[in-house]
Formats: structure tokens, C-alpha cells, sequence
């Protein structure tokens, strides 16, 4: 389960180093093979190679005359990438990736349970400005009871 956030910087060449709390459940899980791509916020997404599968099936079987699924499946498949993380813990993100999510070098990795999302700088500030915007009506209806 990855969960947490921290602020990273990104190398010369685009690379990011996971931070090593993670790498060995990802090498554990993936075997070092993950997947990043495009999310609707602007941000990436990276998953272990085995938790993207399903994900990218689902994608893949809508129907491409739908217009919302289509869109969907030029986002999400069409930008997806496979990578490996190297010996020192590092991925490269692709200069297509990069430019997608406005990432330059200051980033943050936020862990999401089975996947990460990779932020820009400015882009996180700003989801956490429209989380403090949102006040008590951030949760969801159902979600009432939740012990906090």
C-alpha cells in the first residue's frame, strides 16, 4: 500500500528517485516495472506494471464511438509508457510525460494505495488549495461516520 506524500526533485535527465520506503514493495509487486501515464488533472499516474493491467483492459474495452471513451482511451493508453526503475531506484519520466503535467524540477509523489500520482509543484499547491476551499463540504454523502 503506498500512501504519503514527499517532495522530490527531478534530475538532469527527467529521472525521479523513489523515494526508498517504496522500491521494495515495487520491486516486490512489479518487478521494477511500472507504468506512468496521463491522469485528467494533469497530473501522472504511476502503477506497478500488474496493477495497470486491469485498468488499461477496462480502458480498452470500451467503445471507441463513444466519445467520452475514446477520449478516455487516447488519454490513459495513449500516453501511457512502460519503465523500469533502475538499480538506484530511479524512473525516467518521458519528456512527452513531463510536458503533459507542466513537471519541472521540483515535484510530489503522492501515494494512492496501489498506484502514485506525480505532481507538479504548482499543481499540488493548488489541490490542496481546493481541498481547504472545500471545508466540511470535502466529504463525500456516506462518508458522515468516518472516524477521523
Amino acid at each position: 500500500m503506498f500512501q504519503g506524500a514527499a517532495a522530490l526533485t527531478l534530475d538532469a535527465k527527467g529521472r525521479l528517485a523513489i523515494p526508498a520506503r517504496h522500491r521494495d514493495a515495487l520491486a516486490k509487486i512489479a518487478g521494477n516495472e511500472l507504468v506512468l501515464t496521463a491522469h485528467p488533472h494533469r497530473c501522472l499516474l504511476i502503477y506497478p506494471a500488474p496493477a495497470w493491467e486491469p485498468i488499461r483492459d477496462k480502458v480498452l474495452a470500451g467503445s471507441s464511438l463513444d466519445q467520452r471513451s475514446a477520449l478516455l482511451k487516447r488519454l490513459l493508453v495513449g500516453f501511457a509508457r512502460d519503465e523500469q526503475m533502475d538499480s538506484a531506484g530511479r524512473v525516467l519520466i518521458a519528456p512527452e510525460l513531463r510536458g503533459f503535467a507542466q513537471l519541472e524540477k521540483q515535484v510530489h509523489l503522492v501515494g494512492q494505495g496501489d498506484h502514485f500520482e506525480l505532481w507538479s509543484d504548482a499543481g499540488w499547491q493548488k489541490q490542496q488549495e481546493a481541498i481547504f476551499a472545500l471545508g466540511t463540504d470535502l466529504m463525500p454523502a456516506g462518508w458522515e461516520n468516518l472516524p477521523l
